[in-house]
């Protein structure tokens, strides 16, 4: 059996693993065709890797230019703790305040740990309207845990 096939994750334990790790590196096609690579926080909304961004961000700008991105999520220390997803996809973009403001408050949920305060809501609000979010529809998906492999190489 190939080898590939061995460390894939299934549909199940790739959404385990994303909804478990924290950053997503994003990687756009900048204006002189160099790849753009950057770290975001990320929430999973319909199994779909979803952030959001500012309107004049570099990611936005080539987002606009080219939809094509590259999202990678890894984790592990060593060779048979490695594990990640790799989506080739393409970017939705929605400057819709309420969406951009919903998805700005489901992130803003995970990464501070629960329940939105008024203070922290009326953030989001504000920095919702600076802000697009960013739905990654895949087009190509790959994924390996290492440690599938029992320690051996």
């Amino acid at each position: 059996m190939k080898r590939r096939r061995l460390i894939s994750m299934n549909d199940e334990e790739m959404r385990a693993f994303l909804e478990e790790q924290r950053t997503v590196q994003v990687a756009t096609i900048d204006h002189d065709g160099w790849p753009h690579l950057v770290a975001m926080w990320y929430v999973l909304i319909n199994g779909q890797i979803v952030f959001w961004t500012y309107a004049k961000s570099q990611k936005a700008v080539n987002l606009r230019r080219n939809a094509r991105l590259t999202c990678l999520i890894e984790s592990g220390e060593s060779y048979n703790e490695l594990r990640g997803v790799q989506i080739k996809g393409e970017a939705i973009i929605s400057d819709e305040r309420e969406t951009v403001q919903r998805v700005g408050e489901v992130i803003w949920e995970r990464y501070s740990g629960g329940a939105l305060n008024d203070a922290t809501r009326q953030m989001v609000v504000a920095q919702a309207a600076k802000r697009v979010v960013v739905f990654v529809k895949p087009v190509e998906v790959v994924s390996w845990d290492h440690r599938k492999l029992g320690g051996g190489y």
